[in-house]
């Protein structure tokens, strides 16, 4: 059994997560987590708020507070939405953690060291009406490239070109339109080129391996074709310090947020460890060349997992043209896997914050219930192509699939063991058909087993499905409602007993999607306990002199007691009583309330900072 880090991405902490954030980075990864530790394989998933960048400081001025309290207020409330959608993290803290300020200068330091951190004059936007500083993605332009009018002042969504502000054609501010001014500045900038043959190496090795998405991993070879030194370092007084003589003490010199919120996924590591009382235990997912990692996250961030993070890695640790040494962290692991996800609509179109076109994660669980999100979101999200959320689909599904599929399956399962038993019985001798289905139950395992592990999340609840769909036609084969009398006592019994297997089975299946409702099924069954452990909100202090007087949430949860990926013979004579239902059948006229609250939301939000990192 393996080390498997599920890193996941990190949130921008301006605001609450809707559907389009959850459906690209926390469901898939927390999927693919879940069944890896019930696969055996000892699984340490990390992330976190992302709290650094001008959005943050745009915000904060907008609604009278500081960057802190702002960050604060967002972060409790990101934690707590994706502790209650069930989201299994070992740790998800913040960055504004003297922790990961400690890591994150560790890193900077080293890869400044080892000569691939070099500091340029270089031309940087600020705003004519506020002087501030304006990061690359709060301008926009014309790419020079492939000319898509939208392009932002990092990187071209059309073309997928790395690109600078000074770039653009007919660059503006995405805050007020007006046109920014460019003033020299001094910067470090990661010396990407200096990095690119390691990359490349890297990558060919990745694309030889088979494993990575085929538009991640092309989309990740292509901007190696233009690569070129990135400015790592900010005009802006929000931030982590730059950790050198001359630097840390400038009020408006900070690390750029993309280069200190990558560095998460390690200093989470490191701080889970010391929380842990066993410091050095993150070592065995970062210094173990064995060990596997996975990074999820939305197409829009493909760059900075495949390029600009792995070249931090191979800077710290000395692997570019200029040689160098790892600093005190050691060799740490690049990527296995870059699972990235693609865009998620509503309705047709793009989810706007700031337009009102959105849907809360915190709304869908109030209304709707975690599993029903998620389950939709396995079924039907942009794992592999770009796919639109519609109210009507999210009820069909719910209904058709969830309800009279699945829980109408363990329903009358478990209705019909109470009415006749009130126990699991001890079945008779089985026969073909009661073998045949078990078989179709046992082979599920194998299939869904493997596409998970290979982040195939839609097709492995499908292939899931299917096999509730075979148990369902054994129910319509067999008719156990109409075995009565003492001369089809045993039959009904082995019918049953059957049955109530291939559901329990099917709830291990199942569970990695359906967490919460696969702790309500293994009730049903007459299980003891909870059989899918489930994450905790707890408040923690700071672990360093600095951040001692703080406190503030954090996901975690004890998830050694995870079943296992396999077939457990249910236990004959344990107690089965007249279930409730699982899951709850929508209205129809739900459709038309969400399309109504939808427009009312969107005609009535005000101009509200959209999403965005800085």
């Amino acid at each position: 059994m393996s080390k498997v880090l599920s890193a996941v991405a990190w949130p921008y902490a301006n605001g609450p997560r809707h559907l389009g954030h959850v459906a690209g980075f926390a469901v898939p990864s927390d999927v693919f987590s879940r069944y890896m530790r019930m696969a055996g394989h000892e699984v340490l998933m990390v992330s976190g708020s992302d709290e650094h960048g001008t959005p943050i400081l745009v915000l904060a001025d907008q609604e009278g507070v500081t960057p802190q309290q702002l960050v604060d207020t967002n972060h409790a409330i990101i934690a707590a939405e994706l502790a209650d959608l069930g989201c299994s993290y070992d740790l998800y803290t913040r960055t504004t953690t003297a922790n990961h300020y400690a890591v994150a200068q560790e890193l900077f330091t080293q890869v400044w060291q080892n000569g691939y951190m070099v500091e340029q004059t270089t031309r940087g936007a600020i705003s004519p009406s506020t002087g501030r500083t304006l990061p690359d993605r709060y301008i926009e332009g014309t790419c020079p490239i492939c000319s898509y009018p939208e392009a932002r002042g990092d990187q071209c969504d059309n073309c997928g070109n790395q690109l600078e502000p000074t770039d653009l054609i007919n660059p503006r501010s995405k805050i007020n339109g007006e046109v920014p001014e460019f003033i020299e500045t001094q910067h470090f900038f990661l010396d990407l080129p200096a990095l690119a043959d390691a990359l490349r190496e890297w990558l060919v090795g990745r694309e030889e391996s088979g494993t990575w998405r085929p538009n991640v991993i092309k989309f990740s070879l292509n901007i190696l074709d233009d690569i070129r030194p990135r400015a790592m370092t900010r005009d802006i007084d929000w931030g982590i310090p730059v950790p050198l003589d001359g630097w840390r003490d400038q009020p408006a010199k900070r690390l750029y947020v993309w280069f200190d919120a990558v560095i998460g996924y390690l200093s989470a590591s490191v701080e889970w460890a010391r929380r842990l009382g066993e410091p050095d235990r993150w070592r065995d997912w970062w210094n173990d060349p064995e060990a596997l990692s996975y990074y999820f996250m939305g197409k829009d961030n493909i760059t900075f997992h495949s390029q600009i993070w792995p070249a931090e890695l191979l800077g710290y640790a000395g692997r570019g043209s200029r040689g160098g040494e790892p600093g005190a962290f050691g060799v740490l692991n690049l990527p296995t896997e870059v699972v990235s996800s693609e865009y998620l609509t509503m309705e047709g179109k793009q989810f706007s914050t700031s337009r009102g076109y959105v849907i809360h994660i915190r709304d869908v669980l109030e209304r709707y219930g975690p599993d029903a999100i998620r389950y939709y979101i396995c079924a039907a999200g942009p794992e592999n192509q770009d796919a639109n959320f519609t109210w009507a689909e999210f009820v069909q599904r719910n209904n058709s699939e969830l309800v009279a599929g699945w829980g109408n399956l363990v329903n009358r399962t478990a209705s019909m063991v109470a009415k006749n038993f009130g126990e699991v019985p001890q079945p008779g001798s089985l026969e073909p058909v009661d073998e045949a289905v078990r078989a179709k139950v046992l082979a599920a395992f194998d299939v869904v087993g493997d596409l998970l592990a290979r982040q195939r999340v839609k097709a492995a609840v499908a292939e899931a499905m299917r096999t509730v769909g075979e148990v369902n036609k054994y129910v319509t084969d067999t008719e156990p409602f109409k075995l009565k009398g003492d001369d089809q006592r045993e039959r009904l019994a082995t019918v049953l007993h059957t049955l109530t297997q291939c559901v329990a089975d099917l709830n291990r299946v199942l569970a990695p999607f359906l967490p919460h409702s696969s702790n309500a099924v293994h009730a049903a069954l007459g299980g003891a306990g909870d059989f899918m452990p489930m994450p905790v909100l707890e408040h923690v202090s700071g672990l360093d002199p600095a951040d001692a007087d703080r406190t503030y949430p954090v996901i975690t949860g004890e998830y050694t007691q995870t079943p296992r990926w396999e077939s457990v013979p249910v236990t004959v004579g344990a107690t089965v009583v007249k279930p409730t239902p699982i899951f709850t059948k929508l209205d129809e006229a739900v459709v038309d309330e969400e399309l109504a609250r939808l427009r009312g939301e969107a005609a009535t939000d005000g101009d509200a900072t959209g999403d965005g990192d800085g």
